[in-house]
């Protein structure tokens, strides 16, 4: 395990600059900075889901993902360094499926919403595309993982699938989409 925090104030940050985890001193705007805080609050709003009731499959995967994320913040904040390989998407593709295969097969577009875990988690899923946009823009200047790219995108549809078991197991259905519902 690396450096331990043991004074949270440092003031090393006033400058406008952070550190990555090999000393490396960049800007906060830079955008591997945007990428790490993107995963930051990828994670936060998978935190948020898990203050709910949760099916304990469901709490389960979202707990092995908090700590993947970790690992892909590290990934992120040491230039150069792998965590992320395809045992992770492997894992979430099980995952994805196992969960899917518990649902109605989708025949229309559906919304955002149902219960408040469900609607959590469609934020979350939503915070992962931009954390996922985050990682490509990142990748377009500096190298970057292809697996960790790939990580988020499955890890979009997996949230997707979750809001709808989570739905599922609170007595809810599917927010379905109704074309031209408001037209005059």
């Amino acid at each position: 395990m690396g450096k331990r925090l043991t004074k949270i104030v440092t003031r090393t940050g006033d400058d406008g600059t952070t550190g990555l985890g090999d000393g490396t001193r960049v800007r906060k705007d830079a955008a591997r900075i945007q990428a790490l805080g993107a995963i930051d609050s990828l994670n936060s709003a998978i935190g948020r889901v898990l203050a709910h009731e949760l099916p304990g499959a469901v709490r389960d995967c979202l707990d092995r993902i908090q700590h993947d994320l970790f690992d892909l913040g590290g990934e992120l904040s040491l230039p150069g360094v792998s965590r992320v390989d395809e045992s992770y998407l492997a894992r979430l593709e099980r995952e994805i499926e196992a969960f899917n295969a518990q649902l109605a097969p989708l025949k229309e577009f559906i919304l955002p919403g149902g219960t408040l875990a469900a609607a959590d988690a469609h934020l979350a899923r939503t915070s992962c595309r931009e954390a996922e946009r985050a990682v490509v823009a990142l990748g377009a200047g500096e190298a970057v993982s292809d697996a960790a790219r790939r990580y988020l995108n499955r890890l979009s549809d997996l949230l997707f699938v979750i809001a709808r078991v989570v739905n599922r197991a609170q007595g809810r259905g599917d927010v379905l989409w109704q074309p031209g519902k408001n037209r005059g």
